[in-house]
């Protein structure tokens, strides 16, 4: 087998395996159900395959522009209007990307310097701090504490300094499945203002919301809008994360910025897939009833874990629900999650991996974007844990 002659020196010393692979993984090596990794067990309406299928069968198989094909750019434009009354330009100010992680590392490295600081909220999806470390930014981390998992806005205003050059900002939030308030973006939108500030908002849980209370987005807020990289998801919307096809709404100049980078590290996307997506995103009734089909999901698997021990925490958005194990077992959330589901058979997550030092708040993770009988199978394992702890 062959050598490297000279030891390699990561530029991601810190970063190993995420915990989404290692939990499935094990899911899968225990025969367990999997509501760890976030992603359906169902399929997408069988007009969008067709849809596909149409623009192969025609030819459309070559590359797509850079910047994403015309009509799905004009379709993400119109209903980003219609949503929140802020108009882009299809021209300089949509692109498509390959899903939505590629656009926040993209919005990164095209914004970022060496030396600049950016501030995320933790609980923090995983791919925002290698993102800006690999751009030679510093990571300042807000703490959002459970059970409300609320901004401080006084400690934000405190951690903005002369190297602040980005706010990284996710709602609906992932993994606490909170909302943002429009007080919120107000709060933003005051400490930004005047500054060279960009924020990134991700976005991509915009239309899983509940309880009526509508998304907030970035792009409705002016003070925002114009400071703003707004990037979402087909995938979390349509029920096909492995399509790996998200959007990004940003103003002109700072559009202009993130295209540089994109033609150099994605340059474009699958086109069958982006012109089937702007023929589904005609029925606009298919992303305005996601809200509805998901808080069906969520208060079904909410019912069934009535039992099980767990103390529920609130759920206003995203298709994840936390909860607190305390009244079943004394062990660190990592560990918990591995008795789980070697011992149960049912796969969560660990809110501590979200942290960067590992903060446990004895809280961990179930996705329920399942079918009804996945979410049943698992409400009847975790119940039975009612009368037993780890």
């Amino acid at each position: 087998m062959p050598h490297f002659p000279a030891p390699v020196v990561s530029r991601l010393p810190n970063v190993g395996t995420t915990i989404f692979t290692v939990m499935s993984r094990l899911a899968q090596e225990c025969d367990a159900i999997n509501l760890s990794q976030g992603f359906p067990d169902f399929n997408a309406e069988p007009e969008l395959f067709d849809r596909v299928h149409h623009w192969m069968k025609s030819g459309a198989n070559q590359y797509a522009p850079m910047a994403g094909c015309l009509p799905l750019r004009a379709a993400v434009a119109d209903k980003v209007a219609a949503l929140y009354g802020t108009l882009y330009d299809v021209e300089h100010e949509v692109t498509i990307t390959a899903g939505a992680t590629q656009a926040l590392f993209t919005a990164v490295a095209a914004l970022v310097h060496p030396g600049d600081e950016v501030i995320v909220f933790e609980p923090v999806y995983d791919s925002y701090g290698p993102a800006i470390e690999l751009a030679g930014g510093k990571v300042v981390r807000m703490g959002l504490t459970a059970p409300d998992y609320r901004p401080d806005w006084s400690a934000v205003a405190a951690a903005i300094g002369p190297r602040t050059r980005m706010i990284m900002i996710n709602s609906p939030h992932n993994p606490t499945a909170t909302l943002w308030s429009e007080e919120d973006l107000d709060q933003l939108a005051v400490l930004t203002a005047g500054t060279g500030i960009v924020v990134v908002s991700d976005e991509v849980y915009e239309h899983i919301v509940f309880d009526g209370v509508p998304h907030r987005s970035c792009a409705s807020h002016p003070g925002l809008a114009e400071r703003s990289v707004i990037v979402s998801s087909f995938g979390k919307t349509y029920h096909i994360t492995g399509w790996k096809v998200g959007y990004v709404v940003a103003p002109r100049a700072l559009m202009a910025e993130f295209r540089k980078v994109h033609q150099f590290n994605v340059f474009t996307v699958n086109t069958p897939v982006q012109l089937a997506l702007a023929d589904y995103m005609a029925d606009a009734q298919r992303h305005l009833g996601l809200a509805a089909f998901y808080q069906a999901k969520r208060d079904h698997f909410r019912a069934g874990l009535a039992g099980s021990g767990f103390e529920l925490l609130p759920s206003a958005g995203t298709y994840f629900q936390l909860v607190r194990y305390g009244k079943l077992s004394t062990l660190p959330d990592t560990q918990f999650c591995d008795w789980l589901t070697r011992e149960v058979g049912v796969a969560a997550i660990p809110v501590s991996a979200f942290f960067a030092d590992g903060r446990d708040e004895g809280v961990i993770r179930f996705c329920f974007a399942k079918n009804e009988a996945t979410l049943d199978a698992a409400c009847d394992r975790l119940r039975r844990l009612g009368g037993c702890r780890a």
